[in-house]
C-alpha cells in the first residue's frame, strides 16, 4: 500500500468510535479511505447503519498527525504495517468479520499456505499441562505447523517455546504495542521467538495491555488459525472466550480432558460436554481431523461449469472457489466491488445453482 494510503487507513482506524467492522463498510462504499475522510459527513449518515454519532470524530486532523507519526516510528523500529487489502494480511484472518483493518508485525513470518494452529489455556499451568503441550507439539514437528499464542503466562509461553525447540515458527499475538513488552520478564524470549516467526499486534505504540486488549487480542489468534487448541482452563478464562470466537469462525476447537475434581480442567472438560469442542487425547486426534497426513501439494483442478459466466459473476466465483467460505463485506472489499454490486452478482450466481448462501451473510462456491 501507497505511502498516502496508509496515512489515511491509519488515521481511520485510529479515529474514536470506529471499529474494524464500520471502517471496512465505509471503505467499501467510497472506495477508499482517504475518501472516507474527505466525504461530507450528511452523506456518510445516508449510509445504511451509520449514525452522526458514529462519524462525529471523522476528519480531525489530530488522527492523520498520529497516523503520520506511527508510520515514522514503525520505518525506525522495523515494524510491518500491514492493511487489511495488502496481499500479505493472513489469508485466514481475512476471512473473519471482525478482522483487524491493520496488523503490527516483527519477525520472520511466512503465513501463506502453511499449516496454522493456536494452542492457549491457563496461565497457571500444571505439570500435567506442560507435559501434554510439550508431547503435541514434538509429535506434530514433521507437519511444520505454525504455532499461534498470546505469549502470556504458563501455556502460551509453554506453547512458543516447545515451537522453538522443535524449529517451528511461532507467533506470539500481543495486546499492546510494540514499544513494550509484557509480560516483562518475558524479554529473554523474544529473539528466539522472532527469529522463528516473530509478534503481531494490531495496538499501536502507546497502547497499554489493558484486560479489554486481551479479548481483543483473542479474535486475531483464532482468527489466524485452522484449529484451537485449549490445554488447560479454569471454569473462566480468556482460552474459553478464544475457544468461543472460534467457534464462531467455523474453525475446530479441541480441548484436552482432565480429572473433575482438578481446577485447570474444569473449563477444557465443560468445552467438551457442551460440543464446543472436540476432545483430544493426542496429536493423532489434530493430524486426523484436519487431514494433515492426506494434504498434498497437488494443484487445485478448477471445477468444469457447463454455463456462461460473465466477467464479474466468473471473477466472484473464481474468488470462491479458491477461498472458500466468504462473508459478503470480504468477498466485496477483495474483489473492488461495492457491497450492492456484490450483492446482485452473487444472486445471479445463485440463480445459476453455482453459489449458495450460508448464515452470517457469507456464501460459498458449489
Amino acid at each position: 500500500m501507497k505511502r498516502e494510503d496508509l496515512l489515511h487507513l491509519l488515521a481511520l482506524h485510529r479515529t474514536k468510535g470506529f471499529g474494524d467492522i464500520v471502517s471496512k463498510k465505509l471503505i467499501v462504499h467510497c472506495g477508499s479511505a482517504k475518501a472516507v475522510l474527505e466525504t461530507k459527513k450528511s452523506t456518510l449518515q445516508k449510509i445504511s447503519g451509520i449514525g452522526v454519532h458514529t462519524i462525529r470524530n471523522l476528519q480531525n486532523s489530530v488522527y492523520l498527525k498520529q497516523a503520520e507519526e506511527e508510520i515514522i516510528w514503525a520505518d525506525k523500529n522495523d515494524v510491518k504495517i500491514i492493511s487489511f487489502f495488502d496481499d500479505d494480511y493472513p489469508e485466514r484472518l481475512k476471512q473473519c468479520i471482525d478482522s483487524p483493518i491493520v496488523l503490527f508485525s516483527v519477525g520472520n513470518q511466512q503465513l501463506k499456505n502453511r499449516k496454522c494452529i493456536s494452542i492457549v489455556g491457563t496461565r497457571n499451568i500444571t505439570s500435567y499441562g506442560r507435559e501434554m503441550c510439550e508431547a503435541l507439539i514434538e509429535k506434530i514437528r514433521p507437519y511444520n505447523p505454525i504455532i499461534i499464542s498470546g505469549f502470556a503466562f504458563g501455556v502460551d509461553i509453554c506453547a512458543q517455546r516447545a515451537a522453538v525447540a522443535n524449529n517451528l515458527q511461532t507467533i506470539g499475538v500481543l495486546a499492546h504495542g510494540f514499544d513494550r513488552i509484557y509480560p516483562e520478564i518475558h524479554k529473554q524470549f523474544m529473539a528466539p521467538i522472532e527469529k522463528n516467526g516473530g509478534f503481531i499486534t494490531e495496538f499501536w505504540k502507546g497502547d497499554k495491555p489493558l484486560r479489554g486488549h486481551f479479548l481483543q487480542r483473542n479474535r486475531i489468534i483464532a482468527g489466524l488459525s485452522q484449529a484451537t487448541i485449549v490445554i488447560e482452563s479454569a471454569s473462566r478464562g480468556g482460552s474459553l472466550v478464544t475457544a468461543d470466537i472460534a467457534n464462531s469462525y467455523s474453525r475446530d476447537v479441541f480441548a484436552y480432558p482432565g480429572r473433575t475434581s482438578d481446577q485447570f480442567s474444569k473449563g477444557c472438560n465443560e468445552l467438551i460436554k457442551s460440543h464446543k469442542a472436540a476432545i483430544i487425547t493426542s496429536a493423532d486426534d489434530i493430524i486426523k481431523t484436519l487431514n494433515w497426513d492426506t494434504q498434498t501439494s497437488a494443484p487445485v483442478i478448477q471445477k468444469q461449469l457447463f454455463i456462461e459466466l460473465n466477467t464479474e459473476e466468473q471473477q466472484l466465483y473464481d474468488f470462491l472457489l479458491k477461498q472458500g467460505k466468504s462473508i459478503l463485506d470480504t468477498i466485496a472489499l477483495q474483489n473492488g466491488f461495492t457491497i450492492q454490486k456484490t450483492v446482485n452478482i452473487l444472486f445471479n450466481l445463485e440463480l445459476q445453482s453455482v453459489v449458495r448462501p450460508l448464515p452470517g451473510k457469507q456464501f460459498e462456491a458449489i
